[in-house]
């Protein structure tokens, strides 16, 4: 066991022997952190968080009671593998939240970044890979293998398919079941989510351009109503732009994926 001096664990609290617990950490009543659990520097658990597995917490993050962090998944063909869970810098996990450690099969690693926020009752399945600056609303669920780029809201109960890639800056609205993938900076929502616009508001936001919020505009237009197939019309958008930011949908909607696409209107 290796407790930095400088950090306070409750008297209640359970830490196992191996475990790593950096400066200034706060270890509140009753929480359990196991033997191959590493906690950052200034990392804070509330009360009643059980952080097993193996799993790492980067410095400043707070975990508020009731979390369950690293536990194994929740997937019939896991057998006691050897995976982890890593968890970025300043990142905020409410109340009853649920990560799990990853599988064998898919790559044996869940990543999550930093600056995330993890509403109250919401699950980030086995081999997940969560960017920086994600916010995932109560009760939302991302399934196991899923790819979520940075600065994507999830709103609340949600539920997001395996394997499904979520691209940056994109919103998905509450209630929605996203089935395929979402293009860079979509606008999803609906009970069977479809991709109904930009998310013009997480763009200006974030102050990008006049220019390159028009340059979407259009071409989101040629996704929806262009001729051939909606790769087809990514590959002309390709060969046509000078915007950074259309690019990044084309190279999205041309990269590998293991589902499909919400096309507009679909």
């Amino acid at each position: 066991m290796a407790i930095s001096q400088s950090a306070q664990v409750h008297a209640s609290a359970v830490v196992e022997d191996g475990a790593v617990i950096g400066d200034g950490c706060l270890i509140g009543p009753f929480c359990v952190v196991g033997a191959d659990v590493v906690l950052g520097d200034r990392v804070e658990l509330k009360s009643h968080v059980v952080v097993t597995g193996q799993t790492e917490i980067g410095g400043d993050s707070v975990v508020f009671s009731f979390s369950v962090i690293g536990e194994v998944p929740q997937d019939l063909k896991f057998n006691g593998e050897d995976t982890r869970l890593i968890i970025g810098e300043r990142n905020r996990i409410r109340e009853h939240v649920t990560m799990n450690c990853g599988t064998e099969g898919g790559g044996g690693v869940t990543r999550i970044g930093d600056d995330g926020l993890f509403m109250a009752g919401c699950h980030i399945a086995h081999d997940a890979q969560i960017g920086n600056r994600v916010i995932v609303v109560n009760s939302a669920a991302v399934a196991g293998h899923c790819v979520i780029e940075d600065d994507v809201i999830i709103g609340g109960l949600c539920g997001i398919h395996q394997w499904v890639r979520i691209g940056r800056g994109a919103i998905i609205g509450a209630v929605s079941m996203v089935t395929n993938d979402v293009i860079p900076f979509g606008l999803v929502q609906g009970p069977r989510g479809e991709l109904d616009g930009l998310n013009l508001v997480g763009l200006k936001r974030r102050g990008v351009a006049r220019a390159d919020i028009t340059a979407l505009r259009a071409a989101f237009q040629m996704l929806a109503q262009g001729e051939g197939a909606f790769q087809e019309r990514a590959k002309r958008l390709g060969d046509e732009t000078e915007s950074d930011y259309v690019r990044e949908i084309v190279d999205f909607v041309t990269g590998h994926s293991d589902r499909s696409f919400l096309t507009p209107g679909s």
